[in-house]
Order: structure tokens, then sequence, then C-alpha cells
């Protein structure tokens, strides 16, 4: 991404706003809008948005992960697939349950 195209002014935005939203979301762009000089919202794709989130919800997880694992607080490998493979089981047993 061109910073120097990614940033506009406020009045851009105003006079252009349409094509603006087009452009942002077709090209699943992020563009920063100033006012007066001084950076104050971004405006950007939804599904770009979406993924953002969904990658600091990443980042998050492994960083508590790693907190747990230097704390020694996680179960083995075979623990971990055999409490995986009980919750599998007893929701197919809930399922035929529900459809009996």
């Amino acid at each position: 991404m061109r910073f120097s195209e990614s940033i506009k002014p406020i009045s851009y935005l105003k006079t252009h706003a349409s094509e603006v939203v087009r452009d942002v979301s077709n090209n699943q762009k992020t563009l920063v809008i100033t006012h007066n000089g001084e950076a104050k919202v971004v405006l950007q794709d939804v599904k770009l948005y979406e993924k953002t989130q969904e990658s600091i919800a990443l980042l998050k997880i492994l960083a508590l992960s790693g907190k747990d694992i230097k704390r020694g607080n996680f179960n083995p490998l075979q623990k971990s697939l055999k409490n995986v493979d009980k919750k599998i089981s007893e929701f197919k047993r809930a399922q035929n349950e529900v459809q009996s």
C-alpha cells in the first residue's frame, strides 16, 4: 500500500464519497482521512477489517498460550487428543439423540 495514495483530506471524502466507498470496498483498501492536516479516522473495507480483527484475536490467543506454557499450565499432547476425541463422541451422541 502506498501511503501517498491512501491519505485523503476530509474534503476529498465529502466530494467523492461514493467513489471512495466503492474503491475501498472493491480493492480492500484502507484510507486515512485527515482533518485540518491531522490524521483523524481510518476508512477500511469491512472484509479487511474482519480479517484484521481475526488476526488480532489469534495473536492474543498465542500470547496467552505462551504465558500458560511458561507457567507449566498445559496438558501433554496425548491427553489433549483424548479430550478432543471425547468431546467429538459426546457431540455425535447428542446429535444422534436429537435426530431420534
